[in-house]
């Protein structure tokens, strides 16, 4: 120990840094491994000799890693945890968690476990330091060490660029016995070169992220812990003082308890040689009281509740050791509350009895007084009056109390009414109400006081429901009097007025109350008005309050009445209760008679107390009783503190605790960190002290957060982890449906524990009523068959003389089937003529081909037929006139099915959104049906194959991306069955089916269409591959049945091309996601996450500034990959258009000025700043000076000006000019670090930013003036845009989408994309113009 202790003496005595020689002993003559050179190398894990206490759990392997950690699991890979912050998915101790990398001699890593005496003794010498006290007895068995020394970042090395010469060196030690566990981080003068490495997903973005230093617990079996971090350092400011500074009062030297189960314990808070704080504390102002200072430390521990009660989700959960102040003078535990998540429910505590009260208010007014004989009327008619050299007073008689001016009998009732106004902040709600109703009764035998206050709107009337002062008024006017004492109204009669005010903790809320007596009534009642005004805490429906005995203690004087307290209230939820607190301090000013010698003391103790809101009547009542003594003569005056006085120096929110006499001390309430004097609010969900289970989402509210379920979970059962949604139970699995029987209807799941009835195929009717469909009504059997029906189906057979399945039916000669030609097959069964309604038979020669000549057998009409029968145009003559002269078939030139089509057009088939009127196919040169037809005046489009049939699926709406159609050219292959069938019943149908005569569908590759559909009839079926129909899938018309492909689909897939989905009206916002734009519409401020989406995918490129022009509704982008800038536009089918490709190498920020059809980009590459016309021309560098790393650019179109960020790490800063490159100058220059995002709100006129080094959220007007903070604690943003009161950022530690109020400042919502990968530029969508509409 004299060796550790000499060491130690030489470090303190140095007192700037730690040396080298302070690192423990390592390398490889004290036997130390090295791990592998690389970029992401783990240790074999090594199986310690004794196993080691790690979060109170036992660790029996450790491993190391090249990226500054070390843990009890194996790594996954460092993409999984390198960029992200705390925590991780396993255990951690992290002395320098970065991107590190060992490649090319750029450093070793060093590793072994030890129980040297040496090495023992000079650790435990820091612990000691650290931990004087409770680690006295600390004797350690064993010590791990890992040291990275010279180690370098990584870096994506080219031929222009050469090695980072800036390296690390830090070591960690790990000091344990069989029962506890210390961890050491140690950092030597020199030793942090660089405090953060590029990720790798960068590309030529320059930026750097921070390195974290600290311990996660990682997963584990309790879900209570998972989650759990303790965070060292994680910005530059913190690392940059991880040499100097320290927790032990020896820098570079930081001890942590890491045996514990519930948190890691920092040293130097038990009495350690001082550490050099990153802000010393103010020294008390001179002539105040003095304020004790807790120890300073920015180190954010992961804290737990040490009570065993229950904790409601909604509550915001308890934290450890949190005192507040109690009337007696001791502490108490105190639960800070944010209720708002309670379900519905009624407040009650009984009252003992019900009482009604007399609604009549009367007034009274009484002049100023000299002498009894000039003013004897203004003492009470059951008083006396007596003169005084000074003046008059009026005193009660006998069986009388009162001032002498108003005098009530003893022991009556009495009744007050009154009116109460007020202006309240209700959580985030504000509440007014003018002249309710107040009503008091009080029975003075034995000093009860109920009163009733009516019409006080919610979320007032509960929340008002603690503030028993509001009643506790009237307990102390008509207290019970003990003998030598008197009540209220003995002193002050019924004209006064009472100041109020309460301070709520922990949150601070405070509300100020004036009552004012106004005297009484004919009637002995006495009329009051009520004024209440300032903040309350919300408390939800479902709970009650109950308010235990309490006693004050009222000081008095002859013109007023004081008095301050602290009360307890508890607030019960179900089986949970939380115990809260109020401070209250009032004063009653009086104009009493100057002779008359009131007390100086009284305590009022109030044996009973009650509040209840009736949310049924909408009363608010309270009930005392109350009576009122000598104070004790123990009882010290304690005199006017600055606490009640006002005269206290604390700021808000922290709270003044009186002490002795006159002196008091500032205590930041719940919530905040800070020495009293001044409180920051401490971010529990960033510092991993919130107490959010899995599922759940963190958000951060001053002094307080409160925890969300993610989407699709609730909370569980102890209020504090979420569960997955309990699906509702099935009506159809469980038989409660009303549909018809199951060979008639089906019954379909809503999901939502009600269903709906459909019938099957074959019936219809509303699903609890089905009947058979007659389908042999709509013949759709072969002409030559017979259709017969059946229950829920048909059945088609062959007529005599015809073979075939009743679909298909061939003439049979002599038991041997013989086809008919078309024109013998229409003699058998005549088909109408256009535009002739009567059936016309045709005249075939001996051939069975049709005669040339073709007449009307009853109309008188003749015409030319080609071999097909078609009409030939131009050659139809009148009845009674000569018939045309027509040539042999083979002589006519035969028109194509398509140009047949188009001379006489028929409706289009049937689809998902069948078009009645007549459809003109297009037809190529050669006369074939082109692949891809669009119906004129509807915008249907749809694929045709060679016949010109629809081929199933592949119609698009109007307005939509029509579909690709392949080439309709035949195959080499032989006809497939579906395809001779088809043929062969065209062939049947003289070429040119009607709409209400089957033929088949076939996919190009000869299968069957999995869907098939009867001509336009509407039926749609499913048939197997031999293309027959699959039994039960038969539908109506309006409605397809879902088929599956009966052959399997090609294995291999087209490649994927740019294509923009149409996002939806309303505003949205867009962001860069490397090769990706993605879409995130808003639900007014929220961010709609279920309707996310990719807008736009750009394969190869990486996107990093992001904008939108309103006016032609285009997105502008950069490409750092392709060092080029491009456009897209938001409607259907649009593709990306690139604008300028040359002259680029870092392109990054960039902005839409929509007024002047301008974009301006910056480039970090080339440091310049550069503007164009938005197609690209009129190209020009606005600045190419004084610029080093220009990231971000904003625009504000209508007054004309442009501004950038430069986050030169040596002078950053926010520039503006004109946007013509006019009056540059510096707006921000102080206290900025990198200035990432930018952003101009066109309706608040604010510029603002994001900073990834100061952690910053800051707005200013656009001349630089007014700079505030509204944000003080991100993470790592990138990006950031404004809309409505919130903004929306960027962050590279969440690879998400992060929503801030404007307001509050506080995180209100967050979108993780399911794909991890970060996110660069942001921009937000208007369905209008900003600053440009009229």
């Amino acid at each position: 120990m004299r060796a550790a202790a000499a060491l130690l003496a030489a470090v303190l005595a140095l007192g700037a840094a730690l040396p080298r020689p302070g690192l423990l002993p390592h390398g490889p003559a004290r036997g130390d491994a090295r791990l592998r050179p690389g970029d992401d190398e783990s240790s074999p894990g090594l199986l310690l000799r004794r196993a080691l206490r790690l979060y109170g759990r036992a660790a029996r392997r450790l491993y190391v890693g090249t990226n500054g950690v070390i843990s009890s699991q194996d790594f996954p890979r460092e993409t999984q945890y390198v960029d992200d912050d705390f925590p991780t998915d396993f255990p951690v101790i992290a002395p320098f968690l970065a991107d590190l990398d060992t490649s090319g001699d750029r450093g070793n890593i060093y590793y072994r476990q030890d129980d040297s005496r040496d090495v023992l003794e000079q650790a435990l010498g820091y612990i000691q330091a650290g931990f004087p006290r409770s680690a006295a007895a600390f004797v350690p068995t064993n010590a791990f060490i890992a040291t990275w020394e010279e180690v370098g970042a990584y870096q994506e090395l080219s031929q222009d660029t050469e090695p980072s010469t800036k390296l690390n060196t830090f070591q960690a030690v790990i000091a344990y016995n069989d029962e506890d566990t210390y961890s050491i981080f140690l950092y030597p003068e020199g030793g942090l070169q660089f405090l953060g490495t590029r990720p790798k997903e960068s590309y030529n973005v320059q930026l750097e992220l921070p390195a974290r230093v600290g311990f996660s617990w990682g997963d584990s079996d309790d879900p209570k812990r998972d989650g759990l971090f303790h965070s060292l350092a994680s910005s530059e400011r913190a690392l940059r003082g991880l040499e100097r500074e320290s927790n032990t009062g020896i820098p570079g030297v930081w001890v942590f308890h890491v045996g514990s189960t519930e948190h890691v314990e920092p040293g130097g808070g038990q009495g350690a040689a001082p550490a050099v704080p990153q802000s010393p504390p103010e020294p008390p102002n001179p002539g105040t009281a003095s304020y004790p200072h807790r120890a300073s430390s920015h180190t954010a521990m992961a804290q737990h509740p040490s009570h065993g009660g229950p904790v409601l989700l909604g509550f915001v959960p308890a934290r450890r050791d949190t005192q507040e102040p109690r009337g007696d003078g001791g502490t108490g535990q105190s639960f800070s509350a944010n209720p708002s998540s309670y379900s519905s429910g009624q407040h009650g505590v009984g009252v003992e009895e019900d009482v009604h009260f007399n609604p009549d208010v009367f007034t009274y007014s009484a002049a100023s007084r000299e002498t009894c004989a000039q003013h004897h009327g203004q003492c009470s008619p059951h008083a006396f009056c007596t003169d005084y050299a000074a003046g008059f007073c009026c005193h009660c008689r006998a069986s009388f109390y009162g001032n002498g001016r108003q005098c009530l009998p003893e022991g009556a009732v009495h009744r007050l009414n009154g009116k109460v106004s007020g202006s309240l902040r209700v959580g985030r709600a504000s509440v007014r109400f003018q002249d309710v109703d107040l009503h008091a009764y009080i029975v003075g035998s034995d000093g009860r006081a109920y009163t009733a206050i009516s019409g006080v709107p919610q979320p007032a009337a509960r929340a008002l429901l603690p503030l028993l002062p509001l009643g506790g008024l009237f307990a102390w006017l008509f207290a019970l009097e003990e003998p030598g004492s008197e009540n209220g109204f003995s002193i002050t009669g019924a004209e006064f007025t009472q100041n109020l005010e309460v301070v709520f903790y922990p949150g601070g809320e405070t509300v100020q109350v004036t009552q004012t007596a106004e005297g009484l009534g004919p009637d002995n009642y006495l009329s009051l008005r009520t004024h209440i005004q300032g903040e309350v805490p919300f408390l939800p429906e479902n709970v009650t309050i109950h308010i235990t005995p309490y006693e004050e203690l009222y000081s008095y004087s002859s013109s007023a009445v004081t008095s301050s307290g602290h009360r307890e209230y508890v607030v019960a939820a179900g089986t949970a209760n939380q115990t809260l607190s109020y401070r209250l301090r009032q004063n009653i000013t009086v104009a009493g008679c100057p002779h008359a010698r009131p007390p100086a003391r009284q305590r009022l103790s109030v044996a009973r107390a009650f509040a209840l809101f009736d949310s049924h009547e909408h009363v608010l009542r309270y009930a005392l009783a109350a009576r009122i003594g000598p104070a004790p003569d123990d009882a010290e005056n304690p005199g006017a503190s600055p606490c009640h006085d006002g005269s206290h120096a604390c700021e808000a929110p922290a709270r003044c605790q009186p002490g002795v006499g006159t002196e008091y001390t500032c205590e930041c309430p719940a919530g905040y960190r800070g020495d009293g004097r001044g409180c920051r609010d401490v971010d529990e969900c960033s510092e991993g002290l919130s107490q959010c289970g899995p599922f759940s989402v963190c958000l951060n509210e001053p002094g307080s957060y409160r925890c969300e379920c993610r989407g699709g979970y609730q909370p569980a059962g102890d209020g504090q982890a979420c569960v997955p949604l309990a699906p509702p139970s099935d009506p159809c699995e469980a038989g409660r449906h009303r549909c018809a029987p199951g060979d008639r209807a089906r019954c379909l799941s809503r999901g939502d524990g009600h269903a709906t009835c459909e019938c099957l195929p074959g019936y219809t009717g509303d699903g609890i009523h089905c009947s058979d469909v007659d389908e042999c009504a709509e013949s759709p059997c072969h002409p030559a068959a017979i259709c017969y029906n059946t229950p829920g189906s048909f059945s088609c057979r062959c007529r005599p003389g015809y073979a075939g399945d009743g679909f298909q039916c061939t003439y049979a000669a002599e038991g041997n089937p013989q086809r008919l030609t078309p024109c013998q097959h229409e003699r058998m069964y005549p088909r109408e003529v256009p535009p002739l309604g009567d059936g016309h038979v045709p005249q075939c020669d001996e051939q069975g081909r049709y005669r040339p000549l073709q007449c009307h057998s009853s109309s008188g009409h003749c015409w030319c037929v080609d071999a097909a029968g078609q009409e030939i145009a131009g050659t139809r003559t009148a009845p009674g006139t000569t018939p045309p002269r027509c040539g042999s078939p083979e002589s006519i030139q035969q028109l194509t099915p398509c140009e047949h089509a188009r001379m006489y057009p028929r409706e289009v088939p049937p689809g998902p959104s069948p078009v009645g009127d007549g459809h003109v196919p297009q037809c190529d040169e050669q006369g074939r049906y082109r692949p891809l037809q669009c119906h004129s005046s509807s915008g249907h489009c749809w694929c045709v194959d060679a016949a010109g049939q629809e081929i199933a699926g592949t119609r698009t709406a109007p307005g939509t991306t029509p579909p690709r159609c392949g080439s309709p050219e035949p195959t080499e292959r032989p006809p497939s069955m579906c395809e001779r069938w088809r043929q062969s019943l065209l062939e049947h149908y003289g070429g040119s089916p009607r709409g209400d005569q089957y033929v088949p569908q076939c996919e190009p590759s000869g299968d069957f269409a999995p869907l098939q559909c009867h001509g336009d009839s509407g039926y749609c079926w499913c048939v197997e591959q031999s293309g027959r129909e699959i039994p039960g899938t038969r539908s109506e018309p309006g409605t397809t049945p879902p088929c599956l492909p009966s052959v399997a689909p090609p294995s291999v897939r087209p490649e994927p091309r740019p294509d923009v989905s149409p996002p939806a009206s309303g505003t949205f916002l867009l962001y860069a996601q490397g090769q990706q734009i993605g879409y995130l519409p808003l639900n007014g401020t929220r961010l709609h996450k279920e309707a996310a989406k990719t807008l736009l995918s750009l394969h190869g490129s990486i996107v990093v500034g992001i904008d939108y022009d309103c006016r032609d509704r285009m997105i502008y982008w950069t490409d750092v990959a392709g060092r080029s800038i491009s456009r897209a536009g938001l409607e259907p089918g649009s593709e990306p258009e690139t604008i300028i490709s040359s002259g680029l190498i870092s392109p990054e920020g960039l902005a839409v000025d929509h007024l002047r059809r301008a974009v301006f980009w910056t480039d970090s590459g080339l440091d310049r700043i550069e503007r164009a016309r938005l197609d690209g021309s009129e190209r020009r560098v606005l600045f190419d000076s004084d610029l080093v790393n220009p990231r971000a650019i904003a625009v504000d179109p209508v007054r004309g000006n442009l501004y950038w960020t430069d986050w030169n790490r040596e002078a950053p800063k926010i520039e503006t000019s004109t946007v013509n490159g006019a009056n540059r100058r510096v707006l921000v220059h102080t206290d900025i670090g990198l200035p990432n995002g930018l952003t101009f709100d066109p309706f608040s006129k604010l510029l603002c930013w994001a900073d990834a080094g100061t952690k910053h959220l800051e707005c200013t007007f656009p001349d630089g003036t007014g700079r505030r903070v509204i944000q003080s604690n991100l993470n790592y943003p990138f990006s950031i845009v404004s809309y409505a009161n919130h903004f929306y950022h960027t962050d590279w530690r969440r690879d998400g989408v992060i929503a801030v109020n404007k307001e509050t400042g506080s995180f209100t919502d967050e979108y993780l994309p399911e794909q991890r990968s970060h996110l660069y530029g942001i921009t937000a969508v208007y369905p209008y113009c900003p600053g440009a509409r009229k």
